[in-house]
């Protein structure tokens, strides 16, 4: 499969999301563990690390700078700020002075001199986006950054910011089961000349289908909180599977394979960066560029698992209150607040 711009570079379709590492799951690998991992996705051809000031407070950086660092002309490097830890908590702040600072801070944290593509991780509702992209310019003037980039945001506020300072990459949650960027997103890049990068490709391990008890995860972990991942949901959810593993046996590809050929058949404009702990589960899903599905097929996975088929909602009310994508509520949820934008 051939090789996708993003920001001044090209990069593989697939790349690595590092938030598993040591944010937001659970059963986290030890820091050792975390950097001969990070080192073996170089050496198998991973080119597109991605990261933020967020994820374990700043650790997911240090774990970054200190494994990788040195092999920095090997790959692209992608963080994010606006979004931190403070008291435990997720805030978000969009200031010129914290995105500065953020951005110090994850140079260091890095290791580097240089971030290539530099998202602003949410929407800070009391800060207009044009303020915030202006610091953000003025990071790229100064050559501490290469690119912006924005996360979970909708078309207007896209459009909006491209107009401060061209926006290399919107990366918001899309896969066969979030189908939110459908809503305008997927199309708005494409115009622009924006590359869309999807998170969460896999749907939280639920589209791998080695997730099958979601009670059982460690309590921190983040899926407890998800509506589709509840007790009621989830057995309904993982029915959907079967037709999947069905189309997957066909083709000869794992579900997982499956679920990331189809997000990078959405367009030459969209790459992935499923993230994971296993060696093992990284080389299946660089696999996954090797995949070919035909439309026929892709007519038949948008059929089995889409936002009517799904059960439970993407976020629950407190989580979705700081989000400014697109979202639509699924057929079993029709409570769930439909807005576009």
């Amino acid at each position: 499969m051939t090789q996708r711009v993003l920001g001044d570079a090209t990069v593989r379709p697939i790349g690595l999301g590092c938030m598993n590492l040591s944010h937001g799951y659970s059963n986290f690998p030890s820091p050792r563990d975390g950097a001969h991992l990070l080192r073996e996705a170089l050496d198998a051809g991973i080119d597109h690390l991605d990261t933020a000031t967020l994820y374990g407070g700043g650790r997911n950086e240090e774990l970054v700078g200190a494994a990788v660092a040195d092999r920095c002309r090997e790959f692209f490097l992608a963080s994010k700020c606006g979004l931190e830890l403070s008291g435990g908590k997720a805030r978000i702040d969009g200031r010129p002075q914290t995105i500065r600072r953020q951005a110090e801070e994850s140079l260091s944290n890095l290791r580097t001199d240089f971030i290539d593509l530099y998202y602003l991780h949410r929407l800070d509702p009391d800060v207009p986006i044009e303020d915030s992209v202006g610091a953000m310019s003025e990071l790229v003037q100064e050559g501490m950054i290469g690119a912006i980039g924005l996360s979970e945001v909708s078309v207007a506020t896209l459009r909006r910011a491209h107009g401060v300072h061209p926006i290399a990459a919107v990366q918001n949650e899309y896969s066969l089961w979030t189908r939110n960027p459908e809503l305008g997103m997927l199309d708005a890049c494409r115009e622009l000349g924006t590359t869309f990068v999807a998170f969460s490709p896999l749907g939280r391990a639920f589209l791998t289908g080695t997730l099958t008890d979601p009670a059982a995860l460690p309590p921190g972990d983040m899926r407890h909180h998800m509506p589709r991942f509840s007790a009621e949901n989830y057995p309904r959810n993982l029915a959907l599977l079967d037709g999947v593993r069905a189309v997957a046996d066909r083709v000869g590809a794992s579900l997982a394979q499956i679920a990331l050929a189809w997000v990078v058949a959405q367009g030459e404009h969209v790459v992935a960066i499923p993230g994971t702990t296993s060696l093992e589960h990284l080389r299946e899903n660089l696999g996954a560029e090797e995949v070919v599905l035909d439309a026929a097929t892709l007519a038949e996975l948008d059929a089995l698992v889409n936002q009517d088929t799904v059960h439970g909602h993407r976020y629950n009310a407190a989580q979705q209150a700081t989000i400014d994508s697109e979202d639509f509520p699924s057929a079993q949820d029709p409570a769930g607040a439909a807005r576009a934008g």
